[in-house]
């Protein structure tokens, strides 16, 4: 048996696709993620399976839907019967290591640490290695380590008090809260540390056994809120910010309004405000760039890279003011869960420098990790992206159907229940979406409110919505949505890979009527 491979799953929290140059993007934001899609898979319709960290993240470790593992609130554990994909690595031989550098992740105790033998958490209130487990003592005195793990410990719940509860959260976003929590908490971690810590463990292997393969789960924070990037990037796409008082201004109040990053906007922003937002964030997505750059180059120049499997990709986008939405709570449009999937495979199983068209769930990476490690069985093999993909003659399973679920963090909508009760109500920011991709359409249906559908191909920004166009397509597409929710609602067995209610022959033949599905 050929020796298996480590694996790299690189998460760029808060990247939306369409703001990186080999995505089509018009600013010089990423050459060094070009460099590496260039050798890579692209695919250009990955869909993310919620709109927000914890139940996205739950998804890519779990292989299923937010409504199915039910990791849906901020205060959510993941249920004990439901095996994650570092608990599968480390089950089957796998060195498992995170390396985190966002708190809902890597502070919380919900259950998405289960499974790595080696977990590094960059952000909370100790972030050199708050989290490790199976590290050997450094030069601190036992004394000393028994004081920090007992201090962690402590701070460690404070932190995952404060997820779990409304006044705290409340208490954490007042003016005088704000700068205090986003210094001490390292709110968005050590990007350059965190790469650093991964390629010398995956170059030097200190601690693992001999052959002993390893799987590296990152997650990056640099394109989220909020946006600090180094002047030299500021300069090259921000630059009217450096001049500019008003703009200067603006973004102070910006970065320093957390509940402002959750909330609908009550208006449109205005010009020089978006052109302020979309600079920095570019400002920031191109910073990342640059530190991804030397990481790769790390594992190229020492031949690491070779076998490895890397796959890049984001939980979520980011809304920067379109529709009227900030951040990431609450919408189901393409700027929150259309994400950048980059693969690239040791075994070229994927032609390298090659795109692919169709659309795919983020869900499927945890599928396609355990079919690279030789792990996965009959069902979980039927949705590995490369096995898919590589074998044109099968039929993935989930060519003809894929969903995404826009649940409310409830403790942001009862913050705005009490701020702003009326923008609840006009926006419905405390009603559940749902979304069902099928063909080039989009059909997104939300609680008490007419179905939208969209051309994902020719309107990807959804500016038109077809639904009064083309009738007989919502009503089929919303028969598939329905039949997902009220299937997906239901206590799952983690065996279960993919809903089968919508399979109606019924409903297949007028899916295929109207072009969705082959004959």
């Amino acid at each position: 048996m050929a020796a298996r491979p480590d694996i790299l799953f690189l998460v760029l929290d808060t990247q939306r696709a369409d703001r990186l140059s080999c995505y089509g993007y018009d600013k010089p934001t990423s050459p060094n993620l070009d460099a590496i899609a260039a050798q890579s898979t692209r695919f250009t319709q990955a869909v993310a399976a919620a709109q927000w960290t914890v139940p996205s993240h739950a998804s890519m470790f779990t292989g299923l839907y937010p409504s199915e593992h039910t990791m849906v609130q901020s205060y959510s554990v993941l249920p004990p019967d439901l095996p994650t994909l570092a608990e599968r690595l480390e089950a089957s031989g796998y060195y498992t290591a995170g390396f985190c550098n966002n708190p809902l992740v890597g502070v919380i105790n919900n259950g998405l640490r289960r499974g790595f033998t080696s977990f590094l958490n960059y952000s909370g209130l100790l972030t050199s290695r708050p989290n490790q487990a199976g590290s050997r003592p450094g030069l601190v005195s036992r004394y000393r380590q028994w004081f920090k793990r007992q201090l962690a410990g402590i701070l460690n719940r404070i932190q995952d008090a404060f997820a779990r509860s409304d006044a705290l959260l409340a208490l954490s976003f007042t003016p005088l809260m704000v700068p205090l929590w986003q210094t001490a908490l390292s709110f968005k971690g050590n990007t350059q540390k965190s790469l650093d810590d991964t390629a010398n463990l995956l170059i030097h292997r200190t601690g693992t056994q001999a052959d002993q393969p390893i799987f590296t789960f990152v997650n990056l924070m640099g394109t989220h809120m909020p946006y600090h990037p180094p002047r030299r990037y500021i300069q090259q796409f921000a630059p009217h910010v450096l001049a500019d008082r008003q703009a200067q201004s603006f973004l102070q109040r910006f970065n320093g309004d957390v509940y402002g990053w959750l909330a609908p906007l009550t208006g449109a922003l205005d010009e020089q405000q978006k052109h302020t937002l979309d600079g920095m964030y570019d400002a920031e997505v191109a910073h990342q760039d640059a530190l991804l750059g030397k990481f790769f180059q790390s594992l190229t120049e020492s031949g690491q890279i070779d076998n490895t499997l890397v796959i890049i990709c984001a939980d979520h986008g980011e809304h920067l003011g379109e529709k009227q939405y900030m951040g990431h709570s609450l919408s189901i449009y393409n700027e929150l869960v259309r994400v950048p999937l980059i693969i690239r495979d040791p075994d070229h199983r994927l032609e390298p420098g090659t795109t692919v068209e169709a659309v795919v769930s983020t869900r499927r990476l945890f599928h396609t990790v355990l079919a690279a490690a030789g792990i996965a069985n009959d069902k979980e093999l039927a949705l590995d992206l490369i096995h898919s993909q590589a074998h044109s003659q099968g039929v993935p399973s989930e060519r003809d159907y894929v969903f995404s679920e826009a649940i409310p963090p409830q403790n942001v909508v009862n913050l705005m229940q009490k701020r702003q009760p009326e923008l609840v109500k006009t926006m419905g920011c405390d009603r559940i979406r749902r979304a069902v991709w099928m063909g080039q359409h989009k059909l997104i249906e939300t609680e008490g409110a007419e179905a939208e559908l969209y051309d994902v191909l020719e309107d990807p920004t959804e500016a038109l919505d077809l639904s009064a166009i083309l009738p007989e397509n919502v009503e089929v597409l919303q028969t598939c949505l329905q039949a997902f929710a009220d299937r997906s609602g239901q206590h799952l067995t983690a065996a279960t890979t993919r809903a089968t209610d919508y399979d109606d022959p019924e409903v297949r033949r007028r899916l295929e009527e109207l072009g969705y599905l082959e004959d």
